[in-house]
């Protein structure tokens, strides 16, 4: 495997990126597609809808960062264990658990100064 030196963070970034994309455009996908469902038969019952609220996309994200830190843990310790030689796996593994939880960090960070902001606000 061939590692590109500093452009391998920002691809992993991109890759994290086009995730979080392709996940929002999935779920606007399916949701309209639900109420073109609900316009075409209005006398049957609407079909159930699947709730894309704020608190859900952040408790998948954070599963994702927990699965990413799992599977670091796991290729770390099968490495140490020597039950693997893949060293250059085992790195990757720990960077995208990494950059996940920076990523996570950040997020939060922002929602949290958001929230501060909206609380300082004269009423």
């Amino acid at each position: 495997m061939n590692i590109s030196g500093p452009s391998s963070p920002r691809a992993d970034i991109d890759s994290v990126l086009a995730q979080i994309r392709s996940m929002q455009a999935n779920t606007q996908g399916e949701l309209k597609r639900a109420m073109r469902a609900a316009d075409v038969a209005p006398n049957r019952e609407a079909p159930a809808v699947r709730s894309t609220d704020f608190g859900d996309m952040l408790g998948g994200a954070l599963k994702s960062v927990n699965a990413l830190q799992q599977a670091s843990a796991k290729a770390s310790n099968d490495f140490v264990t020597g039950k693997s030689k893949d060293l250059v796996g085992t790195m990757l593994a720990s960077q995208k658990a990494n950059i996940a939880f920076q990523a996570t960090t950040q997020v939060r960070n922002r929602v949290v100064s958001a929230y501060q902001d909206i609380m300082n606000m004269p009423i």
